[in-house]
């Protein structure tokens, strides 16, 4: 019989001493990234709540650097670019909806032990999450208030609210291709929300009615909704863990809870791409 021997990565050329060298818990960070789970509690339950909200955030922050990068590529006509960003950031949203099954396996009675050493801490307050929703083009600028302490963060905020958002440039493609988009669209307050348009409905119709002429345009179209697709699952993820975990109390940081995040289940960020499936 053959001996079974313990596998020695090293007798194949792996690098087992480290010592001076770069590591894997170098390179990510890793003493910096665990060692950030500091529970204020003893309950066994407070450390789920914070590891699902900081890699929230992480994944988060990669769709910031995603979104970024594919309104600059439709910008720059460079349309596979963006495509392939749009897909990777529906995958994220995939992986944050997911992310809501195992924060579920917390009960009420488990979240209450804790909830308390919250104090007036909410999700709501991210601002991570605020500009991945200023740079889709929901621009409520009430919520700039809760970040009016950090000038840095206010700054980068305010900054996006000045630049048109990945949705407007869309819509400049399109004028660009020769499907007309109005003046009072293309050179609107970029600060403000847009709103539904009739002849930005029209403009999207164009591209529906013909895809095989408009294959790009109608790709990105589609790119656009499947990523909000996922975006109105996880907020609705959202809606029923919240509910699931505390009923209808509000929110540690004073919203309403539940009804505060079913408010935002109504927001459309590309409502003419919705509205136009009618009318094909």
């Amino acid at each position: 019989m053959s001996e079974n021997k313990p596998y020695d990565p090293a007798k194949e050329g792996a690098q087992m001493e480290f010592d001076g060298r770069m590591a894997y818990l170098d390179y990510l960070k890793l003493d910096e990234i665990l060692g950030a789970q500091k529970p204020l509690s003893q309950t066994h339950d407070e450390m789920l709540f914070i590891i699902q909200h900081q890699t929230s955030e992480l994944w988060i922050k990669l769709a910031i650097h995603e979104l970024t990068a594919a309104r600059i590529a439709i910008a720059d006509d460079n349309l596979p670019a963006a495509f392939k960003m749009l897909a990777r950031v529906s995958r994220i949203f995939e992986q944050l909806n997911n992310a809501w099954d195992v924060l579920r396996t917390m009960t009420p009675s488990e979240y209450t032990e804790f909830r308390e050493v919250l104090g007036q801490s909410s999700g709501f307050q991210s601002w991570q999450y605020r500009l991945v929703e200023y740079l889709l083009g929901n621009r409520n600028h009430a919520m700039l208030k809760p970040h009016a302490h950090r000038p840095q963060i206010m700054e980068m905020l305010e900054k996006e609210l000045r630049t048109p958002s990945i949705y407007d440039e869309a819509l400049r493609l399109l004028d660009r291709n020769g499907i007309s988009i109005p003046d009072r669209i293309l050179n609107r307050d970029f600060s403000q929300t847009h709103k539904a348009d009739l002849d930005v409905q029209e403009a999207w119709k164009k591209v529906y009615s013909a895809p095989e002429k408009y294959w790009s345009l109608y790709e990105l179209a589609e790119k656009l909704v499947d990523f909000e697709d996922y975006f109105r699952r996880w907020r609705f993820n959202h809606v029923t863990t919240v509910e699931r975990i505390i009923g209808s109390k509000r929110g540690t940081g004073g919203t309403g809870g539940v009804s505060y995040l079913q408010k935002m289940l109504k927001v459309e960020l590309f409502p003419e791409l919705w509205s136009v499936r009618t009318q094909l």
